[in-house]
């Protein structure tokens, strides 16, 4: 591998894990708490491969497709226009859920960095002042911005690692209830989303399949692993109590973080963390949608239709975030159980059926192995994650 192949390769990695990384990890271990550290293990390693595998059959899609193919293009051209009309709506539903999550969860970081002093709609509109000029000026000064933001993203995560490690109490580690981790499922499968990002990577990585297959496997890795390691903190740290008490207020992990540790300067790493991590997908996600939309209506961003669009792109989820402020979790909660799994799970499949078994293209990049079985046994664990979502709006 020379030189500029090992470049492309790191930097297609960093995408990968850019996109992953997000508010989606603030909320992992207040969804597992029920089950403990151990099940949370187990179904992380799960729902990583599940993911990684409906990343790399819109990998194999993507070899068919023409250069500079979308998610509704490859749609249009194995599922039809039907198919490129519910795959528009479902990117609608994903991308407001997540940009409602991520107001939701800016918000809380506000409030809590000004202990509280601040009504909670102040901290909402503060965190979305901050970043909608980022959002309008576009995608030259998010990029150098969600420089700063990831910066800020790895000083804090390392400080408050070295800082928050003697404050682990293993007996609270081995804690488990391994029945309980079922309806963590859809937002363990948000906080594993970047799917949508795999046609831009594979023309990233100069269409080479196999280069942007390591891609996804490296790239899925950091955060992977950086999620365990979140995990075994906080579930080590704060009592179960305090996390099943931020669950039902719609909280982070951050502030039953905060009440556990009693450290001023934990205190503030961990609000920063918080704040940077979600500031940083929160750019990304904007910026997309913002794009999405002038794609969509088919507008140049200038003058008035430039204001419209940011309105749209944010005006949504900050009504939602108003009307519950305890919105976050829910949002996180349906943009998996129905977005994700939907147009980043069952999307790839029909992509890859369609192609394979209707349309006959090459199956020489045949990523996913196994055949019809693998894509059912896949289709199965989809109808699981919607019985699931299912279940627990019953409750």
């Amino acid at each position: 591998m020379n030189m500029f192949a090992k470049h492309h390769l790191l930097g297609g990695s960093l995408l990968v894990a850019g996109m992953s990384i997000g508010v989606g990890m603030l909320a992992l271990p207040v969804v597992t708490a029920a089950s403990g550290f151990f099940p949370s293990f187990v179904i992380y390693l799960i729902c990583w491969f599940i993911m990684v595998s409906f990343a790399r059959l819109i990998l194999e899609a993507c070899v068919w497709m023409p250069k500079e193919s979308n998610m509704i293009s490859i749609s249009k051209h194995l599922l039809g226009n039907k198919g490129a009309v519910i795959c528009w709506i479902l990117y609608l539903f994903l991308f407001y859920c997540l940009m409602t999550a991520h107001i939701a969860a800016g918000e809380q970081s506000i409030f809590l960095f000004a202990k509280g002093h601040l009504p909670k709609s102040i901290s909402t509109m503060i965190y979305v002042a901050l970043f909608a000029p980022v959002v309008y000026l576009g995608t030259g000064t998010a990029s150098r911005v969600n420089g700063v933001l990831m910066t800020g993203v790895v000083i804090t995560y390392l400080l408050f690692f070295f800082i928050a490690i003697p404050h682990v109490d293993l007996s609270l580690v081995k804690r488990h209830e391994w029945s309980a981790i079922w309806p963590s499922l859809p937002v363990i499968l948000t906080a594993f989303g970047f799917q949508n990002l795999i046609p831009t990577l594979y023309n990233y990585m100069d269409r080479d399949p196999k280069a942007t297959s390591k891609a996804i496997w490296i790239g899925t890795l950091i955060p992977l692993t950086l999620y365990l390691i979140w995990e075994f903190l906080v579930l080590g740290i704060v009592p179960p109590e305090a996390l099943y008490s931020a669950l039902k207020s719609g909280q982070s992990a951050i502030t039953p973080m905060q009440s556990a540790l009693q450290s001023n300067a934990l205190s503030y790493l961990s609000d920063g963390f918080a704040f940077f991590a979600t500031s940083t997908s929160f750019v990304a996600i904007s910026i997309s949608l913002f794009d999405f939309w002038a794609d969509g209506l088919k507008w140049k961003k200038k003058g008035v239709k430039r204001h419209l669009l940011l309105l749209l792109a944010i005006g949504v989820p900050l009504i939602l975030v108003f009307a519950d402020p305890t919105i976050f979790i829910s949002a996180l909660r349906y943009a998996g159980g129905i977005g994700v799994i939907l147009l980043l799970g069952l999307f790839p499949i029909l992509f890859v059926w369609s192609g394979r078994y209707i349309y006959k293209h090459s199956r020489q990049f045949e990523f996913v192995r196994g055949g019809k079985i693998s894509l059912l046994l896949l289709f199965l664990f989809i109808l699981f994650i919607l019985l699931i979502m299912i279940f627990t709006e019953a409750n």
